[in-house]
């Protein structure tokens, strides 16, 4: 089973789209800063997910998030998923913060 991703930066609010067939592995591997083209923007959380079998299809779909029109539609997605969510409101329920102030 293959992940397509998107990591949302805490340091500038961009996200990062990627595909890993290990996704902890690869969320601890951002956080690290062993991911080259996103060192300097890290730390991480995981703001999407897709699981997909077969591994053509996956990076293809990482690929079409990368294009303006995929961009486009990922925005989406994100909006109706995350719809009345704020970033800190979603990592303070994602991991269970207890010091969150909120917005």
């Amino acid at each position: 089973m293959y992940t397509v991703y998107v990591l949302k930066s805490l340091k500038d609010g961009r996200t990062y789209v990627g595909c890993t067939k290990n996704l902890h592995n690869r969320i601890k591997e951002h956080n690290a800063g062993k991911v080259t083209s996103a060192k300097n923007r890290k730390p991480f959380v995981l703001w999407y997910q897709e699981e997909i079998s077969d591994k053509y299809d996956a990076f293809k779909r990482e690929k079409h998030f990368k294009t303006a029109w995929g961009r486009r539609q990922l925005r989406k997605i994100l909006e109706e998923t995350n719809k009345s969510i704020s970033i800190d409101d979603y990592i303070a329920t994602r991991w269970g913060e207890k010091n969150h102030a909120g917005p």
